[in-house]
């Protein structure tokens, strides 16, 4: 039976959308090994998200955590990838409202256990990257999970200080630009590209 990867996502300008796409390639790449994509429900009115001037809505599904449960399969490895869009240095409010619904989750402990990664953009350098993982991880630890960090493995891109970019050992990150016109960058999806295949190989050796 395969191991599944869900990869999950917010994101208002698209960025986080690109970059679990990304995530998804890397995953597929390690044999045996499946990805779905699926994003939080927005908590955001339409008015709100037009004054932002909101990108509209991906086609991928959104996750409820619930119906989900059944779909692992138990005992073994259910990897679970998540991105988090910030906000002043800590996880959306929509990724947060996700994590508050999964009470049940963790009364069961149905995610102990089982690796995670995560990614996450930000408007500006030193906009909280770091910070935004730091504190999610808190998440992560109630529920058992183990965090696989990207480290520094995606190449000499990680160490390049000639362009800015997003990214860390924390996880990879974008630079969106204060008002969201900043696509990521080739070497930001290759970060993506390698955290995919970590998470993935992680769960496969957490399987056999």
């Amino acid at each position: 039976m395969a191991v599944k990867v869900w990869i999950i996502f917010y994101s208002t300008y698209g960025h986080t959308k690109a970059m679990a796409e990304a995530v998804k390639k890397g995953v597929e790449a390690v044999e045996g090994v499946e990805a779905t994509i699926y994003q939080v429900a927005e908590t955001l009115s339409e008015e709100v998200l037009a004054k932002l001037h909101a990108a509209p809505k991906s086609d991928y599904p959104i996750i409820d955590p619930q119906p989900l449960l059944p779909r692992a399969p138990h005992p073994l490895p259910h990897p679970h990838n998540c991105s988090r869009s910030r906000r002043f240095g800590m996880m959306a409010a929509q990724m947060k409202a996700f994590f508050d619904a999964t009470g049940g989750l963790w009364q069961k402990g149905a995610l102990h256990g089982k690796p995670a990664s995560m990614f996450t953009s930000t408007a500006s350098q030193g906009g909280g990257q770091e910070t935004t993982i730091m504190t999610a991880v808190t998440q992560l630890a109630h529920h058992g999970m183990i965090y696989v960090p990207s480290g520094f493995a995606a190449g000499p891109g990680m160490f390049d200080v000639k362009e800015a970019r997003g990214g860390s050992a924390w996880g990879p990150g974008t630079l969106a630009g204060a008002d969201g016109s900043r696509l990521p960058s080739e070497i930001e999806l290759l970060q993506c590209e390698v955290m995919g295949k970590q998470l993935a190989s992680v769960a496969k050796k957490l399987k056999a």
